[in-house]
């Protein structure tokens, strides 16, 4: 050790008894003055125990690197280090750690929680084990919320806060002393280094900091890693021929849809006049949108302002919605509640707070762009909010509803009480040997390999607008289909071709269809898919192999049983 890290080491140990000192002072004091509120605690987590990238010797060669804080790449870090390995765990500047479900994703898309195990549902059941103390709860309590039945399945909770998520995953980063670095990102020019055996031998970020693995893992939404490391991918619909599907491609909606306008809306907007055949593929993607945490509390209701930028022509279709809806009061986007009188607000109906067609460029965009992206996004949805409680085109009736709710004061503190992360349904998509398509959710095909399980449907969120012969504006892109019972995730779908990389693992980004991947990009799985890509490296290092597609699943299904992760149904 190091006289930089012992002294470090040394400062941390001090620092920690201070804080816990300082709890039982607090403690001490509302007992003994009688005071009866709710108290905040400091946060159980220590981030002061977390080493710094200072720390970090550059010489180092780690066992696993992970690119991507998002909740599956923490899980990949814990797995790895809880297997005796080392690891560091690089979060992309700008990238929220923890991803959507620190950021406001509180309802978790999961149809059959017994199909989870592993670090997945150790997370679930330590955000059970939170509400279960009345401490925790300022408005109501466990036992009268009134989505208790939905969010609460075998001791797992699953509809929660976004601080207590950002909590809990702190708690597991505390507990195993994850390496982490935030301050930097991977340079997009060279930054991925390969040898002639057509390994990654190190990444270098942005800062210039150069950090060595062995195996690598791609836990980030957008894939960045596997694309510089020259992994193929596709970005966009793949047409139904392609795989044998029928759901792929564009497809058009029928008037009977929720998400569906209905004739009479018109715009200004030159939306495309026409559309190719249904099941032919494209380079565009499913809508995107900010998971909203709102509140209609009082004491912790921040109200939306006008913001700066906000242009009234943006909310056209919003006016031209109500007005071929006349005397009908309309849900905008959705007020799931979750614990402490609060929302995770998301997406509902034709016009909503999906931002349609403004994020095509963001797959493969830089850094730059898609900052932009996520700020037109941003201005959007607070426009969108603003207009539905202030505009005077807004009937009263809406507006003296939307007006009353606000952000909640006690979320993303350091960010306006906005959420940190961008809701990146889809971006680029590997393709491997072996790729998920419908045939694989619907249960036609049984995948050989699975490392995990898929159970929600084939699910995708409106990809563009257009114009129909009658001039009238319509959206297109919207599917789901039903998955009857879980399904396999195969081994062989998170890692690429060996031609392309042999040491690479991409549990976010995994080769599959548009359409099938609509079923498995639920944040459960990712976290699932990180902890088995992990098991993956870990089991090619015990073994000594260094090519990821060598590992037999022989090999590597005992370690998944052994973890839980793999859960019989």
């Amino acid at each position: 050790m190091s006289n930089l890290q012992y002294f470090w080491h040394l400062k941390s140990y001090f620092e920690s008894i201070m804080k816990r000192f300082l709890i039982i002072a607090i403690l001490f004091c509302s007992f003994a003055c009688g005071k009866k509120d709710i108290i905040d605690l400091p946060p159980v987590v220590d981030i002061d125990s977390i080493p710094d990238p200072e720390d970090v010797d550059p010489g180092q060669v780690f066992d696993v690197v992970i690119y991507g804080g998002t909740m599956s790449g923490v899980m990949a870090a814990v797995e790895v280090v809880n297997s005796g390995k080392t690891a560091i765990l690089v979060n992309p500047i700008g990238n929220a750690l923890g991803g959507v479900v620190t950021n406001g994703l509180g309802v978790t898309d999961m149809s059959k929680p017994k199909a989870f195990g592993g670090l997945t549902r150790e997370f679930y059941t330590d955000i059970y084990s939170y509400y279960k103390n009345p401490g925790n709860w300022k408005y109501g309590q466990l036992g009268s919320y009134e989505n208790f039945n939905r969010a609460v399945v075998d001791d797992m909770m699953t509809w929660f806060e976004p601080k207590v998520a950002e909590k809990i995953m702190h708690q597991f980063l505390d507990k195993y002393k994850i390496v982490l670095i935030e301050s930097s990102r991977l340079a997009l020019n060279k930054g991925v280094n390969k040898n002639k055996n057509n390994a990654i031998t190190s990444i270098i970020l942005e800062s210039g900091q150069k950090i060595k693995g062995r195996f690598f893992i791609d836990a980030t939404y957008e894939g960045d890693l596997m694309a510089k490391a020259g992994v193929r991918y596709n970005v966009g619909r793949e047409s139904n021929s392609q795989y044998g599907e029928t759901i792929n491609g564009v497809q058009r909606m029928p008037s009977s849809s929720s998400f569906q306008f209905k004739d009479g809306i018109k715009s200004i907007i030159n939306f495309n006049n026409f559309l190719p055949s249904d099941g032919v593929g494209d380079k565009k993607i499913q809508a995107y949108c900010y998971r909203m945490c709102l509140t209609d509390q009082p004491n912790n209701r921040v109200a939306v302002e006008k913001p700066v930028g906000y242009n009234e022509n943006d909310y056209e279709l919003v006016f031209s919605q109500i007005n071929n809806n006349p005397g009908k009061f309309i849900y905008f986007f959705g007020f799931q509640k979750v614990p402490n009188d609060k929302t995770d607000s998301n997406n509902g109906g034709p016009i909503s707070i999906d931002y349609v067609g403004e994020n095509y460029d963001y797959p493969d965009g830089d850094y730059a762009l898609r900052e932009k992206i996520a700020q037109k996004h941003k201005l959007y949805q607070l426009g969108l909010l603003w207009t539905l409680g202030n505009h005077p085109k807004v009937p009263i009736i809406i507006r003296n509803f939307y007006k009353r709710w606000g952000l909640a004061k006690d979320e993303f503190t350091d960010n306006g009480n906005w959420p940190r992360q961008l809701y990146i349904r889809e971006a680029r998509r590997m393709i491997s040997d072996y790729v998920m398509t419908e045939a694989n959710c619907l249960g036609w095909e049984q995948a050989p390999f699975p490392i995990g399980l898929a159970d929600y449907g084939i699910d995708s969120h409106i990809v563009q607008r257009y114009k129909d012969e009658n001039g009238f504006v319509k959206n297109e892109g919207e599917i789901y289909a039903s998955v009857k019972k879980p399904y396999g995730i195969d081994y062989r779908s998170i890692i690429p071709s060996k031609s392309d990389c042999i040491n690479l693992l991409v549990p976010v980004c995994l080769s599959a269809s548009h359409s099938a991947y609509g079923s498995i990009r639920m944040e459960p799985v990712f976290m699932t898919l990180g902890q088995s890509a992990a098991c993956a490296a870990v089991k090619c290092l015990e073994l000594n192999i260094p090519s990821v597609q060598d590992l037999t699943y022989g090999n590597l299904k005992p370690r998944l049983a052994s973890r839980g992760v793999v859960v019989s149904y």
